[in-house]
């Protein structure tokens, strides 16, 4: 499969060029930014004459995003901002999407916003139950401002309190549990008739960079700037501005510009945080065989931190292996951070993965 990306940056003055390109190329599948238009602007007949399939997110002369994939589409993921009046915009892309035929709709949610309340949340919470899409990704927002300059833009105090920030997530697991869906775990949430919700029930859940997943452990290829990829037992990241990026393709160099190759270690714990985090169960044989290892003689420190949360009622150990309980699944990344060695060496690194 050959997959390319294209800061096309106004496609309605560059379509001739773009599907130019493509007869030329021999691409299946191409992702756009800056398109610059809106949805209905987009100029999706020249790329179905192609053959190609169109999914576009767009809403003025700014930004817009979209994905021409001749090998087909089967899920639309729509970022949903829970400000005023996108209520009755935002019907209108999953609407359109449901009429295209996507398999699957996911809406992606951030509590802890500047000005956001608890008040205001729940008009939003109330407006995406009516969209009812078949995924809901939950987020909290990570105020970084020394990492990302745009946030240096946001006062502080703007930000809402952590009191109002667990009353979000409390009324927001309410609301969904009540909406019908069922809670996947770490953040996500499903329809019961859902692939992820039916993988979830039969044990055969999957976790990547973009969340959980159904698809089986594979290769990631990076597209994009600041983009993640995973190649065999390797990690690596593209450079994170548009500059660099470029430049880098423009001397014939792929732009990755940090990477990690993965120590047994380093695998070994990843397996035991998949199983948590995807089965919310390990069995310390199947490691034991697998990774030729005495589990609790390997981890016996995490073993002890595990009985702490034991006796919080989070898991629950026994002779043979580590459960998670009914409680512990709404704090599964927390268990699952025990077995991070490189967090607990920088217990700075926990703000990018609060749990709450």
């Amino acid at each position: 499969m050959r997959l390319a990306t294209w800061n096309v940056n106004s496609i309605r003055t560059r379509v001739e060029r773009v599907t130019d390109w493509l007869a030329r190329a021999d691409v299946d599948v191409l992702a756009m930014q800056e398109t610059k238009c809106t949805d209905a602007q987009f100029p999706a007949l020249a790329f179905e004459a192609l053959g190609y399939e169109i999914a576009h997110v767009g809403y003025n002369q700014w930004n817009g995003v979209a994905i021409a994939s001749r090998v087909g589409l089967d899920e639309v993921s729509i970022g949903f901002d829970g400000q005023p009046g996108f209520g009755k915009d935002g019907a209108a892309p999953e609407a359109e999407a449901r009429a295209l035929g996507f398999e699957s709709i996911n809406a992606d949610l951030i509590y802890g916003l500047p000005m956001q309340t608890p008040e205001t949340f729940q008009r939003t919470l109330a407006q995406i139950s009516r969209l009812r899409p078949d995924r809901i990704a939950l987020y909290a927002y990570a105020h970084l401002p020394e990492r990302f300059k745009p946030q240096r833009r946001i006062h502080a105090q703007d930000l809402p309190p952590a009191a109002s920030k667990l009353a979000m997530l409390d009324d927001a697991l309410k609301a969904l549990m009540h909406a019908g869906y069922d809670y996947v775990g770490m953040d996500h949430f499903a329809l019961p008739d859902d692939a992820l919700a039916v993988a979830k029930r039969q044990g055969r859940l999957h976790r990547n960079f973009q969340g959980y997943s159904t698809q089986p452990d594979c290769d990631l290829i990076a597209l994009g700037v600041s983009a993640i990829g995973r190649i065999g037992a390797t990690y690596s990241q593209n450079a994170k501005t548009m500059e660099e990026y470029c430049d880098a393709l423009d001397q014939g160099h792929l732009p990755i510009v940090r990477g990690l190759a993965l120590t047994r270690d380093d695998m070994l714990r990843r397996a035991v945080i998949m199983a948590l985090m995807c089965q919310g169960n390990l069995q310390f044989e199947s490691i034991n065989v697998a990774w030729l290892i005495d589990f609790k003689t390997y981890f016996a420190g995490e073993m002890q931190t595990l009985e702490e949360m034991q006796n919080q009622g989070l898991v629950e150990l026994s002779p043979t292996g580590i459960q998670v309980t009914a409680m512990g699944w709404f704090f599964v990344r927390g268990v699952a951070m025990v077995f991070d060695r490189y967090l607990q060496m920088d217990r700075n690194r926990t703000r990018f993965s609060k749990i709450i």
